[in-house]
């Protein structure tokens, strides 16, 4: 997709989790008399990465500013988003460039963030995305810092002229568990697989 962070997050947002929550929350009565569908707003709530983490931090966990979050991080984070802000989807953005991809495009105004985003539900992630870098110099250098040996016809590529772009990815088992509220993530899965068992 042709667009930079704000319109990744603003795909992601509008076509994505909230709307299907609203329209069912709007229109199946059995599903909303059989599953928690939780509490959706109109306009989905966005945290940079550090308010985030200064929530945590005023929780009394340990968070570093710079570092990614475990899941246990996660799960509290949602919990007290879940507090304050009545809200159980919500946009963490922002996250810090070095647990970030090295195509992920380094924030303007400070290049120990990136611009990037994960999308929550009942505290765990089901999408994450950034806009990714479009300049063959600085993805040059951005592999090199992180100990990527890139191939020459990749980089040539950017060569050509690539537009400013972005993308995320979307856990959709992931999301069906969470927004219906099941504990395992097998109910939503089609043919579940485990180490012990190759038919459903």
């Amino acid at each position: 997709m042709y667009c930079d962070n704000t319109g990744a997050i603003a795909i992601a947002n509008d076509h994505g989790v909230t709307k299907g929550a609203r329209h069912f929350r709007a229109k199946d009565h059995y599903l909303r008399e059989t599953i928690d569908l939780g509490d959706y707003k109109p306009k989905t709530l966005r945290l940079t990465f550090e308010e985030g983490v200064q929530m945590l931090k005023e929780a009394g966990v340990d968070v570093d500013l710079l570092g990614d979050l475990n899941t246990e991080s996660e799960r509290t984070l949602g919990k007290l988003v879940l507090e304050k802000y009545g809200t159980e989807f919500y946009i963490l953005y922002r996250y810090p460039l070095a647990v970030r991809p090295f195509y992920t495009m380094p924030c303007n105004d400070n290049e120990a963030y990136s611009n990037s985003f994960d999308v929550f539900m009942r505290g765990e992630e089901i999408i994450s995305g950034s806009q990714r870098i479009h300049v063959p110099e600085l993805l040059e250098a951005r592999a090199r810092e992180c100990g990527i040996d890139l191939k020459s016809k990749y980089i040539d590529s950017f060569r050509y002229g690539v537009p400013p772009h972005g993308g995320f990815g979307a856990g959709l088992e992931r999301i069906v568990m969470l927004f219906c509220g099941l504990k395992n993530i097998r109910q939503t899965s089609l043919f579940p697989r485990d180490p012990r068992r190759l038919e459903p």
